[in-house]
């Protein structure tokens, strides 16, 4: 199995200034990410797409296979995140001369997460032979049972209901909220239909200390309090 890893981090952040590159506890916030995937010892490649050539340089230094410059097209505050990856994979094809059979896109604003959890995630994909496999964690709220939602009529109603009321959170069905910190596709199901949810998705349940997405100052100050309290442990 030809797997890849890609790592996708843009230069700029409205949330938190140059957050793929801001230290946390001694290192840049990337190189957590870049870390894992060679702890994981998965990948035929590692693979970096930024615009930024300091997150570039950096990348390189500590280990990355291969930096894909990005182009500006894929480079805005708006530009989705699936071209991105695709673009990546399809410069990593073009140097290495064969396709991959996986690609596995790790986040940098996840650093909590474990090498358990890429292993984790890889091997349900693979045992499960699905089209593609995503992380999440239990749910804090329920769209069953106390997740409401603003209709335009103004009136606040439920997200979901079922045909009999839900009177306790642990009678709803499972639900998780997506953290965003793997994804990992089959080659054929990331190009040929792009998308995050497909007939027989399947998700890897982290737990929620290694779930926290890094998209504000309140969230880098909470991921710093949880790396300090695992050091203590």
């Amino acid at each position: 199995m030809r797997r890849i890893c890609t790592i996708c981090a843009r230069g700029g952040s409205k949330g938190v200034k140059n957050k793929n590159i801001r230290n946390l506890k001694g290192k840049p916030l990337i190189v957590y990410t870049l870390e894992q995937a060679q702890a994981s010892q998965l990948f035929e490649m590692i693979a970096v797409s930024s615009d930024s050539p300091e997150i570039l340089d950096l990348s390189r230094r500590h280990g990355a296979d291969l930096l894909v410059e990005r182009p500006a097209e894929l480079a805005t505050d708006t530009a989705a995140k699936l071209p991105v990856i695709r673009h990546c994979v399809e410069e990593a094809e073009r140097i290495a001369g064969k396709p991959f059979d996986s690609i596995v896109d790790l986040d940098v604003t996840s650093p909590l997460r474990f090498v358990e959890d890429i292993q984790g995630a890889v091997a349900l994909l693979e045992k499960e032979r699905v089209a593609n496999v995503i992380t999440g964690a239990p749910a804090h709220r329920s769209p069953y049972f106390n997740l409401v939602e603003l209709g335009n009529d103004g009136v606040v109603r439920l997200s979901k209901s079922l045909g009999t009321p839900i009177v306790r959170r642990q009678d709803s069905p499972q639900c998780f909220d997506m953290n965003a910190s793997i994804y990992v596709w089959q080659r054929a199901a990331l190009f040929e239909s792009p998308r995050i949810f497909n007939a027989d998705t399947r998700i890897f349940v982290m737990p929620k200390e290694r779930s926290i997405d890094i998209d504000d100052e309140l969230d880098f100050e909470f991921v710093e309090f949880l790396m300090r309290k695992r050091c203590t442990l």
